[in-house]
């Protein structure tokens, strides 16, 4: 195909795509599939000059992580597991986050409260953990713990169930009492996933290797000082940002999720971009009664200046038009000079619509979830 031919092409798939009502769902799906390739068979990550095999997004971890063939120094290796359970009912939420960046491990338990718009956390570091602290290779199976004077976690995954232990003693809880400590189970029914594997323009042996897992059915307690938390499998959700790669120095991220309940089954959203080159493929999902269905380019549209203030979620193809209400900013800032990062993670609540492959629209009415704008210097 000439160069002309292949500008011909491009420009029709994205009238394609833009012009969505005048569009079949076959045709989108092979604009798509043309554009951004789904993996469909078990592949090696990477090749043995570390760059990747084939670029692209699935919907199950078809990309095994051969840790072996990267190229780069084991300062540069990052490996992450964050997982986050909401009750919207109940109005909290916990977060629990174990990395190992290299040089730092980042470890953290986050309680939030949606009905006093507050949070509390306490988190850690490891120094120069340089990938031993026994992230697996999978997300499938295996063990990741940590423990040190301050906390203590410990996420198993086994047969299809998530277990989560997590404990501070030194955790102040929002009304002053002291400690947190909750075991919460997460089962993770037989559906597709969102996964993507790509590089950056600048170095094509840098690369994001992530898997999101929405909607999985919550169930346990967690005492945060005087008070207990319960979550239900009934009407909670837990969701996992299981990532592996090697950065570029300086990033900035945006990304959101969603695990709820519509009309009697199960929903979920993945929205993502700004890390790495995304060329190849996109993160954007919507994800129903178990089955993917994916979207080209997204945009969040927000005020920088106020990150309370309503944000807006749109997409290329007028397949998603989401309205935002945050809640609560759970924010950070460090800055020790050439290590910095600045951090939004806001949860609240989402009214719109979104558009599934078929055509069918799906209405969400102050569905609880979370956006986050995240600046990196490391």
């Amino acid at each position: 195909m000439s160069e002309s031919d292949s500008q011909i092409e491009f420009i029709f798939c994205q009238f394609a795509l833009r012009n969505s009502k005048k569009t079949s769902g076959r045709i989108k799906s092979l604009v798509l599939n043309r554009f951004m390739p789904e993996i469909k068979k078990q592949i090696p990550l990477l090749n043995s000059d570390g760059t990747i095999t084939e670029e692209g997004w699935a919907r199950s971890p078809y990309w095994t992580y051969n840790r072996e063939n990267i190229a780069a120094s084991k300062l540069r290796i990052k490996e992450w597991d964050y997982y986050s359970i909401l009750s919207p009912s109940k109005e909290y939420g916990i977060t629990l986050t174990a990395s190992d960046l290299g040089y730092a491990g980042l470890f953290a338990i986050c309680f939030l409260d949606f009905k006093k718009a507050s949070f509390k956390q306490i988190d850690t570091l490891s120094v120069m953990p340089l990938g031993k602290t026994g992230f697996p290779k999978v997300n499938d199976s295996g063990v990741v713990s940590f423990q040190d004077k301050k906390l203590s976690l410990r996420f198993e995954t086994f047969n299809g169930k998530r277990t989560l232990e997590f404990e501070s003693k030194d955790f102040v809880a929002p009304d002053g009492s002291r400690g947190i400590k909750g075991k919460i189970e997460l089962a993770e029914p037989k559906m597709d996933t969102m996964n993507i594997a790509t590089s950056w323009k600048e170095n094509r042996k840098a690369f994001y290797y992530n898997t999101k897992i929405n909607c999985m059915p919550a169930t346990g307690n967690v005492v945060v000082g005087n008070q207990t938390l319960t979550f239900d499998s009934k009407t909670d959700f837990g969701a996992l940002d299981w990532g592996r790669g090697v950065w570029t120095y300086k990033n900035r991220w945006y990304w959101s999720s969603v695990s709820a309940w519509i009309d009697g089954k199960p929903f979920g959203l993945n929205l993502g971009y700004g890390f790495s080159d995304r060329t190849p493929a996109s993160e954007n999902v919507i994800l129903y009664d178990g089955k993917i269905h994916k979207l080209d380019e997204v945009n969040f549209i927000i005020n920088t200046k106020d990150y309370l203030a309503p944000w807006k979620f749109v997409s290329n193809n007028n397949r998603l038009d989401l309205d935002f209400q945050p809640i609560v900013d759970r924010n950070s800032y460090m800055n020790f000079v050439l290590i910095k990062s600045e951090q939004h993670q806001v949860f609240g609540k989402f009214n719109g619509t979104v558009v599934l492959d078929d055509g069918k629209k799906i209405k969400l009415e102050n569905v609880l979830g979370f956006a986050e704008d995240v600046l990196n210097h490391y």
